[in-house]
């Protein structure tokens, strides 16, 4: 049984043409009642701005009107998508008021929203990389999982999720690979590189015996209790050992992953193997690394462009 959207609590007869507009948007097209409450927030704070601008219900909302609240969203702390879904919703609304001939014209048709982009992935340097890496010391159960566990990381690209579900049955350390079952239940293989088969091999072999207890299962990474490591648990390790390497930035644990495609693609790996050794299901996914690496691409440019190589004749 779906729950109940709440009614409109925008002024005066605004409230009735929203409530006809969310429940279309249920009953025929079939929004989720989350979509169709952050819809009427976003159109009970529309119908308050134009009728604080003296108009009485939609019938008198102009296309200055929008343009003027549309400007007053820009100066707000409001992230792009929530711009781009308060402009949609508003849009929406104004054509649906055409389609039930409550009035003639679109207001919004001359309205033009913000285009959400993908947000720039957080990365490291290869030179932060290897501090990190360096971070964890010592020859104790904890530090010896600590470094196999950022080498595996970033050698790996998994995601963190993949990493906390790890288990010994996915693994082939001798052989340089890991099984991984990610998104979907897809499995997919992915290599690992000699500095983390290294790593694993001693924390396996030293290390994990001594975290081991009566009920723990096939985890790779264990806690002091002998249990898997939560997803929390990997944050702070990849935290702690970063404020060791005196990484100022605040560096999540996705960092990592994002660092290992950078790194692979800056080195002239191929941007498909990257999306399979990440799992991504679309290229398109993967090719937000492409802008990542502007020097690159600046450099292949210099390097092989014709008019270029004219220059150095």
């Amino acid at each position: 049984m779906s729950r109940r959207i709440d009614h409109s609590r925008a002024p005066g007869v605004f409230a009735r043409e929203i409530d006809g507009f969310l429940a279309y948007l249920g009953l025929e097209r079939g929004l989720s009642t989350h979509t169709q409450a952050a819809y009427r927030r976003d159109l009970d704070q529309a119908a308050a701005f134009f009728a604080g601008r003296g108009c009485t219900d939609w019938r008198a909302v102009t296309p200055a009107h929008a343009s003027e609240w549309a400007h007053a969203l820009s100066r707000e702390e409001f992230a792009v998508a929530s711009l781009a879904r308060k402009i949609s919703a508003l849009r929406g609304l104004a054509r649906h008021l055409v389609r039930e001939r409550a009035r003639e014209d679109d207001f919004t048709a001359l309205l033009i929203g913000p285009k959400p982009g993908r947000r720039m992935p957080h990365t490291l340097s290869e030179e932060e990389m290897q501090r990190l890496m360096a971070a964890p010391t010592g020859s104790d159960p904890r530090s010896l999982r600590d470094r196999a566990l950022l080498e595996l990381f970033y050698s790996s690209g998994l995601r963190v999720s993949e990493l906390a579900a790890l288990t010994l049955q996915q693994m082939e350390v001798q052989e340089g690979f890991l099984r991984v079952f990610g998104k979907g239940a897809k499995e997919r293989v992915v290599p690992i590189g000699t500095k983390a088969r290294d790593a694993l091999a001693i924390y396996l072999s030293s290390g994990r015996p001594h975290l081991v207890r009566p009920h723990t299962r096939s985890h790779v990474f264990l806690n002091h209790h002998g249990r898997g490591l939560s997803r929390v648990a990997l944050w702070m390790i990849v935290k702690n050992h970063a404020r060791r390497a005196g990484l100022t930035r605040n560096v999540k644990p996705h960092a990592l992953r994002h660092s290992f495609a950078t790194h692979l693609l800056g080195h002239g790996a191929d941007l498909r193997a990257i999306q399979e050794m990440l799992g991504h299901s679309s290229i398109s996914t993967t090719q937000i690394y492409t802008a990542v690496e502007p020097q690159r691409l600046v450099d292949h440019h210099a390097k092989f462009h014709p008019r270029n190589r004219e220059g150095k004749k």
